[in-house]
Order: C-alpha cells, then sequence, then structure tokens
C-alpha cells in the first residue's frame, strides 16, 4: 500500500514547483514591486520589529521603473532591460540610485529573469534586493516569500525551507499556502514529522475559516501518518478524503487500512459501496472484491461479482478468472453455473491440469464419461500437478463405467506414485473381487 500511495502522492506533492508560477509585476504603496501575485496580503501589517527609515523614491526614477514595466508587460524584455541597463550602466548612474531606488531595479531585473525561466538569474536579483539597507519590510517579506519560492522551485529543499522560516519570522499574517509549501520542502528533505506538522497547519488554519483543506494536502497527510505507523490516523484522514473528494482511490485505499487493521468486515463494506458506485472498473479490482467476499465465507455474491465481469467484459477473460468464478459457484452449490467456467477455463489453460481437475468434478456429479474425456485430455496435454490423483480418478470413472481392464490400467499407472500406490492397490483388489461377485452372479442366472 505505501507503494501505492508514494505514486499518488508524486502526482501531487509539485505542488511547490507550481507556487512559484505566480510571481507577478504589481505596485506597493505607490512604488513598483514584484511580489507572488497568489500570496500577496495587501492587508497584512508587518510585525513592529524595527523602525526603517526608508529613502524616497524620486520621480525621474519612478518614471523610468513604470516605463520598464510597460514593456514587461507587452512581453518587450529587450527594451525593458535596456531601460534598466542605463539606469545602472555607469558606476556613477549606480551610485546615484539610493537603496530603495536600486532594490526596485533589482526586483524589475528579477522579474525579467524569471519571465525568460532564468530561474537561477531571478534568484540572485531578489537576493540583491534584499541586501539593500532601509527597503520597506513589505518589499523585504514580499521578497523573501519569492525567493523561497525560486528555491523551491530549482528543488533545491533546503534552502527553499530555509528561505520560507526566514520570511515565517517576519510576517505576522503567513497564509495556510505557505505552511503547505514548507509541508512540502520537509517532505522532500525526508522530515516527515515537520513536514506532517505544518501539513495539519495549513489543514487547521482553513477550516477555522471554514474552508475544505485541498485534496493534495489530506493525501500529503494520509501518507505521513500511514508511514508512522499511525493507522487511525491515516483511516481518519482517508475518510475525510471520501467526504471531500470521493474518488476510487481513497475507498480502495480506506479497505486496505481496514484489512491492516484487521478488520475484515469494513473493509469489505469499504469495497462493496465502492462497487455499488461503479467505481471498481477494474478486472483485478473485481478479483480482490471476490476474494475478501470468499475470506467472508460469502462465495455467492463473489461469484455474482464475477460472472458479472465476465458478461461485461471488465474482468479479463482467463483461464485464471474462470477458475476463480467456477469455483466461487461451486462453493455456492450452484454447479450447473460453476461447470461452464470450469469448462472455460480448462480450455484456456496451457496445461493439462484443468482438465484434470474438471474431470474430478464430473466423477463427483456421476458424469463419468465426460470425467474420462477430461482427465484423458488433461494427461494427454501434460502439466497436471497430480497425476498419481489423476489416474485414481480416471480408474474409478472407468469402473463406473464398467470398463475394468481399462480402469486396472488406470491404478496400475496410479500406483507407480508412492502417495497413491495403497488406494490403487487397493481399487485393484476391489475390481478383482467385483469381477469374480459378477461372474458367480452369472453363474447363479445361468
Amino acid at each position: 500500500m505505501r507503494e501505492t500511495m508514494m505514486r499518488l502522492l508524486s502526482q501531487a506533492i509539485c505542488v511547490a514547483v507550481v507556487l512559484v508560477a505566480g510571481v507577478a509585476s504589481s505596485h506597493i504603496g505607490g512604488t513598483l514591486s514584484v511580489v507572488p501575485a497568489a500570496y500577496a496580503q495587501s492587508d497584512d501589517k508587518p510585525k513592529e520589529r524595527e523602525t526603517r527609515k526608508t529613502p524616497a523614491l524620486r520621480n525621474a526614477v519612478y518614471e523610468k521603473l513604470a516605463e520598464a514595466q510597460e514593456l514587461a508587460e507587452a512581453k518587450d524584455y529587450v527594451g525593458a532591460q535596456a531601460i534598466l541597463d542605463e539606469m545602472i550602466g555607469e558606476t556613477s548612474k549606480k551610485r546615484s540610485l539610493n537603496s530603495y531606488e536600486l532594490a526596485n531595479v533589482y526586483n524589475t531585473y528579477a522579474f525579467l529573469r524569471y519571465a525568460n525561466e532564468d530561474y537561477k538569474g531571478s534568484l540572485r536579483y531578489y537576493e540583491l534586493v534584499i541586501e539593500q539597507p532601509d527597503i520597506p519590510l513589505a518589499l523585504e517579506i514580499n521578497t523573501r516569500y519569492t525567493i523561497a519560492q525560486l528555491y523551491f522551485v530549482q528543488e533545491d529543499w533546503k534552502n527553499g525551507v530555509d528561505a520560507l522560516l526566514v520570511w515565517l519570522d517576519l510576517t505576522d499574517k503567513p497564509n495556510s499556502n505557505a505552511f503547505v509549501l514548507l509541508a512540502n520542502g520537509y517532505y522532500q528533505l525526508k522530515d516527515y514529522d515537520e513536514s506532517l506538522r505544518n501539513i495539519n497547519v495549513a489543514m487547521d488554519m482553513e477550516k477555522a475559516a471554514g474552508k475544505i483543506p485541498k485534496e493534495q494536502w489530506y493525501a500529503l497527510a494520509q501518507f505521513l501518518y500511514y508511514d508512522k505507523g499511525d493507522i487511525d490516523s491515516a483511516l481518519e484522514t482517508v475518510k475525510s478524503l471520501i467526504l471531500y473528494y470521493p474518488k476510487k482511490q481513497y475507498w480502495v485505499q480506506a479497505a486496505q487500512i481496514y484489512t491492516e487493521k484487521r478488520d475484515d468486515d469494513r473493509a469489505l463494506a469499504m469495497l462493496i459501496a465502492t462497487h455499488e458506485q461503479g467505481l471498481l472498473d477494474r478486472s483485478a479490482e473485481l478479483v480482490n472484491l471476490a476474494y475478501y467476499y470468499l475470506n467472508a465465507e460469502a462465495p455467492y455474491p463473489a461469484a455474482k461479482v464475477l460472472a458479472e465481469g465476465l458478461d461485461s467484459e471488465t474482468l479479463e477473460a482467463t483461464s485464471k478468472n474462470y477458475e476463480l468464478t467456477g469455483n466461487a459457484w461451486r462453493q455456492a452449490q450452484e454447479v450447473q453455473k460453476s461447470l461452464p467456467m470450469l469448462e472455460t477455463a480448462a480450455s484456456k489453460s496451457e496445461n493439462g491440469d484443468l482438465f484434470s481437475r474438471l474431470g474430478s468434478v464430473y466423477l463427483d456429479l456421476d458424469q463419468n464419461q465426460k470425467a474420462v474425456d477430461a482427465i484423458r485430455k488433461g494427461l494427454d496435454r501434460g502439466g497436471v500437478k497430480r497425476p498419481d490423483q489423476a489416474r485414481l480418478a480416471l480408474g474409478m470413472a472407468l469402473f463406473n463405467l464398467g470398463e475394468f481392464n481399462a480402469a486396472r490400467r488406470a491404478f496400475r499407472e496410479a500406483a507407480k506414485d508412492e502417495r497413491a500406490k495403497t488406494y490403487a492397490q487397493q481399487w485393484l483388489r476391489y475390481i478383482s473381487s467385483e469381477e469374480n461377485r459378477l461372474e458367480e452372479l452369472a453363474k447363479e442366472m445361468g
């Protein structure tokens, strides 16, 4: 089950890479800045950790930055960069800019690099932004979040986590997505305890806001609970997934967890509910449900599920599946329904073992000629697991047909195997005695 969950999670736990796609340009406090649009919190009030006297953004600089932004928004990245290059192209010009103005230039450079998918270059410029002294705390907070995202998109999990922790220390209103991002980072670093703690923080925040946590969040929590052996919490989490995101995989996972808890009744109930919704649409799933029924000593519904699967072609028409269906019908005392299934199973089989076993079924039903034909076909085809037993059954069927000589040959062949020797010899003696009895009876009758 762990491997299955890992495979599902590999599709869902790419959140960290996706989150960074929200980077976009915007204005903060009348100045040009670049922040992740999906996470910008305009109503956030920064923690009062320090008082910063931020230099003013002069109008001429603002106009140049606005011009560069306009070109960037029109995807004229070359033109936008030309303006920035001109602003700091000479040492004297660079020195003429105050720290806040320079931070905005680097900010815009970073956006241009990001727009061209140069994430390393973008990261380098965002780092230069926060290196500038006395920039607004809001700009530093937003930039540090973007830095964390860029580390994540490059799969630099350790630096991404570290950057996000610094951001969390600065902001006073972290949103749930930040904790999800942190949980994903710790997950990639295989620090599952911290990953679980942070994903639970995110989900608690969503619930407190009257929202339903995202499916991927529950899936991550479920895996982490399961991995640490907290089966009960994993089960409660998958129940939430069933409630809010009722997909087949979660019903099946719930059944698997109940099985691990040795609660087969609830496991079966989960699979029945899944089947009744028409969600079990794979051959292996129907077989699995059938085995659950059989283990619960309910062969009739097991056989019905399998037979319906064969009729709808959902269940693969293999020898093994026909055999399973036939055996289920036999256990349910539906012999007439079992025979066609077993016959098809035998005909589809690559060896003769199923024909041999089918012959034994015919023998039990007193259909002796069919028993003889099936067993001989099985022995001729080869691959019979217990040829001694097959020959014993063949001998008995021939005996019932009154073919004593042929029966005797079958028993003599069976006697060559030590496992059947004693029983075969008993039958040989019985045949002789029966022949004598019939001879005496014939004499008496004249």
